[in-house]
């Protein structure tokens, strides 16, 4: 772990990003999730059609939340997929979308996102031991905190957070300096720790590296993806 985290003996508390930082999506589960978009809304649309629509507000989504540091609730995000492959939104209440978002927590579940690496329980373990804090601090838009909760419950490591953040929970996204903000405050209630003794560990050069340094955390950049790959929470 020394080389994937260098000298933690620094800090007293680091934060995580989760997606591309401590998991990633299960290989099976964007094309059983597209499949379900096209079968519960109707769409009389080619899969490839449904898949790169939903990969295009993917993009654009995460990029506008970067940029004005708020969160599209996922029902919106959910509007404009169907409303672009032809749907009328007036079909489809907000019930109706939850319906549509249970199954997808089911789907997720049956297809659990993968740990990246598969010491990262170890490593949590052995940090905790020693008595550092942590916490998680990410970016949603298709799965929401409440599911990713139930994630790391699955594996076993909600135990070892002191605090999990969301975006679509605190209303803000990284890099936003009140996303930061709302983490630095959660940590305070642990104890007396300045900004410069937390780490923020993240594998988005934007929200997680330069959001954190502009904050007054430092920070550490995982880069574990192609170099033209957008680092976003998948789709």
């Amino acid at each position: 772990m020394v080389k994937w985290i260098p000298e933690l003996y620094k800090y007293k508390h680091i934060s995580f990003d989760l997606w591309l930082t401590l998991i990633k999506s299960h290989p099976e589960f964007k094309a059983k999730r597209n499949l379900l978009y096209k079968d519960f809304f109707a769409i009389n649309k080619p899969i490839d059609k449904v898949a790169a629509v939903i990969r295009k507000f993917d993009v654009l989504t995460n990029s506008i939340n970067e940029k004005v540091g708020r969160n599209f609730d996922t029902f919106e995000i959910y509007y404009l997929i169907i409303d672009a492959l032809g749907i009328d939104i007036e079909t489809y209440n907000i019930t109706r979308l939850q319906e549509f978002y249970n199954l997808t927590e089911t789907l997720l579940l049956e297809y659990k996102p993968v740990l990246l690496r598969d010491d990262i329980p170890s490593f949590f373990k052995q940090l905790h031991e020693e008595g550092k804090t942590t916490n998680i601090l990410s970016n949603t838009a298709f799965i929401k905190g409440s599911s990713l909760r139930k994630v790391l419950e699955s594996y076993g490591l909600d135990e070892y957070f002191t605090f999990q953040a969301y975006s679509d929970e605190t209303g803000f996204s990284k890099p936003a300096y009140q996303m930061y903000e709302y983490a630095y405050a959660e940590i305070l209630k642990t104890g007396s720790i300045a900004k410069h003794e937390v780490l923020h560990v993240g594998d988005n050069a934007i929200s997680d590296y330069h959001g954190a340094i502009n904050f007054g955390f430092n920070a550490h950049l995982i880069i574990n993806t192609p170099i033209n790959e957008p680092h976003l929470q998948p789709a």
